[in-house]
């Protein structure tokens, strides 16, 4: 029998010895190596924590004492550790073992937000209550990556920590020189210039300027020294920081010599059995792909377009447009809100930024874009690659609430492309406004085969229509497909349905708001958030324009959506063509009842 099948919950680690630990480690890399390269998921990370992991729940006695991991995507090796073993091979599937920290899966998982630089702030809210009430015998321990100090909330945080020399707090800082990408900025190099260092304290460093004890450097692949480090720290007491030195991707040569990214991701490989997956057409590239091949053609076409990125330059499709320019490509680090409010200074210097993000990063950044870009009429472009429903990464990483967020900022833009073409054009419609912030947003996957408009009017693409008006389908980006499909199927019962494209779904078209009042229904179909989404602000611009045509939005519920493939993410909110098209016909039998 395995070692790690023996191991049900933490407190089956303190009976190991130094060699059987040596071996847990190594069947923990073997079984996420194995697993996570069939589920797809955050491989490297999580290779580079294995030690780490099993020092921490050695020392510390979790739940009663509290370990808060700043990235969710991390805890794999504490779900093997905390009974998790049966259902790992389930990892990011639906109803499957969530791909971050879950607290429905475990009492050792005690918050799963899965954007960075937070863990500090829950650590002082949660040892401060324990003071308040007397609980003062259960650690605090919260562990931060490097990367992860480049936001700026952290340092907030480590700024009231440190001002509380009363307040046990340990915190571990992960050191393994990056987040996805290297680590950049000032930080990075004092955190260099620690790791160079011999001993404790060889000099003095950022940390105990902040009031904080500081135990290390330790290397982070050596349990006992990792335990002895902790050990210290928790006797100490008051805030103390234990910098642990590990390598992301430890153990796997694919990941080590990966310079990239040290395989952060993984994508999900079919079984052998599998019958061998249908190719892509050539058509069919991924959004990231278009987004990143245009930039490439726009930076070359003008000289003013500069590109940010949030330690993200490959995923969100910079990073070519980096290799051709590197000058004038900027990466700030795991810093959304400084990103924001840089671009508005690159503006207002004469440049066109263009600030790519996925769109569930984007949230952190609703303030900057609201008075820092907008208030200025800001020329700034942001491209929110992953909007909508992105399925497996779970709850924290679908990007439904952009346009509940960014409609709500006075004189923005915001487009959705239906397809890569559009995709190509709208970016470069988005360039080419100087009056105010624009932004773009797609979906993770790839664009399909371009979808053409049979008649565009006043800025809207007209996709379908029908005779009989008594349907008018208002589609948001890639739901374009989903709506012809509805259109289709409303045919055959014999409801004639216009299918439009408003492209710029922020503002609403005033032309598109005329034409709906010579239909009998609308619907509106987005991957959005319903509460606040296209569909509501063109139900709102009917009313300010006086037409009483009803209308039915389709799109995502004001909830946090279980994680599963974007299809079955999608059918579980009833968008699905039979779904849409049920409701739709159902709406209308019950009407004509009402009226007969």
């Amino acid at each position: 029998m395995a070692l790690l099948d023996e191991i049900a919950a933490p407190r089956d680690l303190r009976g190991l010895s130094p060699a059987q630990l040596s071996q847990l480690a190594s069947e923990i890399r073997e079984v996420m190596i194995d697993a996570v390269c069939r589920s797809g998921g955050h491989l490297g990370p999580n290779l580079g924590v294995v030690e780490l992991t099993i020092a921490l729940h050695r020392v510390f006695d979790s739940p009663q004492d509290t370990l808060l991991w700043d990235i969710g995507h991390q805890t794999y090796v504490q779900k093997l550790l905390t009974g998790r073993r049966a259902g790992f091979d389930g990892l990011r599937t639906r109803d499957g073992l969530s791909g971050y920290a879950s607290r429905a899966e475990s009492e050792h998982d005690v918050i799963e937000n899965s954007h960075a630089s937070t863990a500090l702030s829950y650590a002082d809210g949660l040892a401060r209550a324990r003071e308040l009430s007397g609980d003062t015998d259960r650690a605090v321990v919260a562990v931060i990556g490097d990367g992860a100090l480049t936001g700026g909330l952290a340092w907030e945080a480590l700024n009231n920590l440190g001002g509380a020399p009363q307040r046990p707090v340990i915190v571990v800082l992960n050191d393994n020189e990056r987040s996805y990408a290297p680590t950049v900025g000032g930080l990075a190099a004092h955190l260099g210039k620690l790791r160079s260092a011999t001993g404790d304290g060889a000099s003095a460093n950022v940390f105990e300027e902040f009031g904080f004890g500081y135990v290390g450097p330790v290397d982070g692949h050596d349990i006992a020294a990792v335990e002895d480090a902790l050990g210290r720290a928790r006797a100490l007491g008051g805030p103390v920081v234990v910098h642990v030195v590990t390598e992301k991707g430890r153990g796997w040569e694919t990941a080590e010599t990966n310079d990239l990214d040290r395989c952060h991701v993984v994508r999900a490989t079919p079984p052998a059995t599998a019958p061998p997956a249908t190719a892509a057409p050539a058509s069919s590239p991924a959004w990231t792909a278009v987004f990143s091949d245009e930039m490439v053609r726009i930076g070359a076409d003008r000289s003013d377009v500069v590109a940010i990125t949030a330690a993200m330059a490959e995923p969100v499709g910079l990073l070519e447009f980096q290799r051709e320019f590197p000058a004038r490509t900027i990466d700030v680090g795991i810093a959304e809100q400084h990103a924001a409010a840089a671009a508005a200074g690159l503006a207002l210097g004469g440049l066109h930024p263009v600030l790519a993000i996925y769109a569930t990063f984007g949230n952190r950044m609703i303030d900057q874009m609201v008075t820092d870009i907008a208030l200025h009429s800001a020329p700034v472009t942001l491209v929110m690659d992953r909007a909508g429903v992105t399925g497996d990464d779970g709850a924290s990483h679908n990007g439904m609430w952009d346009l509940t967020l960014f409609q709500a900022v006075p004189d923005i833009r915001i487009a959705a492309p239906r397809d890569g073409a559009t995709l190509r054009a709208l970016l470069r419609e988005a360039v080419a406004w100087e009056q105010g912030p624009t932004v773009l947003r797609f979906p993770k996957g790839t664009t399909g085969a371009d979808i053409p408009a049979i008649d565009t009017t006043d800025g809207f693409d007209v996709l379908h229509n029908a005779p009989g008006r008594d349907v008018l389908i208002v589609s948001v980006g890639p739901m374009a497909r989903l709506a012809l499909d509805v259109a289709g199927r409303l045919g055959e019962a014999g409801v004639g349905a216009t299918v439009v494209d408003p492209r710029w779904v922020t503002p609403v078209n005033p032309t598109l708001v005329e034409a709906a009042a010579y239909f009998k229904h609308v619907i509106t179909i987005e991957d959005s958030g319903r509460v606040g989404g296209v569909g509501a602000a063109f139900g709102q611009a009917l009313a300010d324009a006086g037409i009483d045509t009803p209308v039915r939005n389709f799109g995502l519920p004001r909830e946090f959506l279980d994680h599963g493939s974007r299809a079955q993410v999608l059918a579980h909110c009833g968008l699905t063509a039979e779904g849409v098209t049920d409701a739709v016909l159902t709406r209308m039998t019950s009407e004509r009842t009402l009226t007969s």
